[in-house]
C-alpha cells in the first residue's frame, strides 16, 4: 500500500490495533528523539515500540513523559528558543505513544504530527526555514510497518 498523503496516512492509521499504533509512533518519535535526549523519553519510546508492553508500565511511563513533557515547556521561555521548544514537541509526541487509549483515538496521528512539529522547530532554529520532509519519512516508515 502506497501512502502519498496525509488522509491516507490518517486512515491507514486508524486501521491498527492499539498496540500497533504505540509500535508505528514509537518510530515516528524515534527519527526525532535526538532533538530532546531525555532518559524519560527514550524509556517511554522503548516500551511503546514493544507488542508486550504491559498496561502497568505504559502507565509508569506515561506519568514520566508527561512530568519531561511539562519541563521542557518551562524550558521554552518567553522567547522563542526553537531547540527547546522542538524537544518540548519530542516529549509531546512520546507521551501520545504511551498515553491511556480513548475510543475513537490515533495516539499515532497525535505522536506523528508532534513529532513533525518537533522537525519544523529544529529547520527553524537550524535557519533553514520551515521545509520538513518528516511527512514523506513517515509515510515510508507506516509502509514498512504495514509490509513486515
Amino acid at each position: 500500500m502506497a501512502i502519498s498523503n496525509d488522509k491516507e496516512f490518517k486512515t491507514a492509521l486508524a486501521g491498527l490495533s492499539t498496540s500497533q499504533q504505540r509500535q508505528v509512533a514509537a518510530s515516528f518519535v524515534q527519527r526525532v528523539f535526538a532533538l530532546s535526549g531525555d532518559i524519560r523519553i527514550k524509556a517511554a519510546l522503548d516500551a511503546a515500540a514493544r507488542a508486550d508492553v504491559s498496561d502497568a508500565e505504559l502507565t509508569v511511563l506515561s506519568g514520566a513523559a508527561n512530568t519531561a513533557r511539562v519541563e521542557s515547556f518551562t524550558q521554552c521561555g518567553k522567547e522563542t528558543d526553537w531547540s527547546a521548544q522542538a524537544g518540548h514537541f519530542v516529549a509531546k509526541a512520546a507521551v501520545a505513544c504511551v498515553k491511556a487509549a480513548e475510543a475513537g483515538s490515533n495516539l499515532a496521528w497525535d505522536a506523528a504530527m508532534h513529532a513533525r512539529m518537533a522537525r519544523t522547530c529544529q529547520t527553524v532554529a537550524d535557519g533553514a526555514g520551515t521545509e520538513n520532509v518528516e511527512a514523506g519519512e513517515q509515510y515510508r516508515l507506516l509502509e514498512a510497518f504495514l509490509n513486515s
